[in-house]
């Protein structure tokens, strides 16, 4: 009951994130399920493989609570979705193809340096050059389909990249975060279902382990999350815009510093 009260724990705080800005929470999630896992002693040959799965999985959750909520108020750009998402979900699956050959430090350089754009992009609160819109739908599908990629490397849903996305082609914050939300999901699905067949057969595994995903951590981490995603959805359309955008650029800079740091 502990250990399920910190995946709990876990879970909320993720999931206001999750609300607040539209992450999956899979990028800041893993970390924290690794520290349980290793605090526990539980399978320490694959507790990284296991965190990976677990908050995977995870996103499934948060982001369908937190997308609910923006759809709520209005905050989904349900054509967007329609677009981009196709080349996320083959981009996602392409990555599992690709993983092999492509060098994982320049992936993590390439990585950070488009987050760190992106970031820098929001804390000057730079506008988009006028005339500058979302491209068609051919590039949308392209545009998906590399952060697909990367998302099925890195275990992330996407949003640290869809949203400042977005944003430079001038679509408004609070829908940016949104549809960034309810983007996370479909890669999540994937993602989750390469966990479970990569960890089927992986002896050693905790009992409520199925491949790499941890059903207890999961239950712990669903039920949290889904219940904070709705405030913090909430309080995103109280923030000042400068405000939310700041806050996300800070998140951004620390998720790609710790991927270079991972990497590197």
């Amino acid at each position: 009951m502990t250990w399920f009260l910190a995946y709990c724990l876990a879970g909320a705080f993720v999931g206001f994130l999750a609300g607040l800005l539209g992450i999956g929470g899979g990028m800041t999630l893993v970390p924290i399920l690794a520290a349980l896992f290793t605090a526990q002693h539980v399978a320490p040959d694959h507790v990284v493989h296991l965190a990976l799965g677990t908050g995977m999985a995870s996103i499934m959750f948060t982001s369908a609570s937190s997308a609910r909520a923006h759809a709520a108020m209005g905050a989904v750009d349900f054509s967007l979705v329609k677009k981009i998402a196709p080349g996320m979900v083959i981009g996602s699956l392409g990555s599992a193809l690709s993983a092999a050959w492509i060098d994982q430090r320049g992936l993590a350089l390439a990585f950070a340096l488009i987050v760190y754009a992106g970031a820098t992009q929001m804390i000057l609160n730079r506008k988009p050059v006028p005339g500058r819109g979302l491209p068609g739908t051919v590039p949308l599908f392209f545009i998906g389909m590399a952060i697909g990629i990367i998302c099925g490397l890195v275990s992330a849903g996407g949003a640290f990249l869809t949203v400042p996305f977005m944003l430079w082609c001038g679509v408004a914050m609070h829908t940016a975060i949104g549809t960034g939300a309810l983007l996370g999901i479909p890669v999540a699905f994937l993602g989750t279902l390469g966990y479970l067949y990569a960890g089927w057969s992986v002896p050693h595994l905790p009992a409520d382990a199925i491949g790499f995903v941890s059903l207890l951590a999961l239950a712990g981490v669903a039920l949290g999350s889904m219940l904070t995603a709705p405030f913090g959805a909430r309080l995103a359309h109280r923030l000042p815009v400068l405000k939310l955008k700041r806050i996300f650029a800070l998140l951004l800079y620390v998720l790609a510093t710790k991927m270079l740091v991972t990497y590197w």
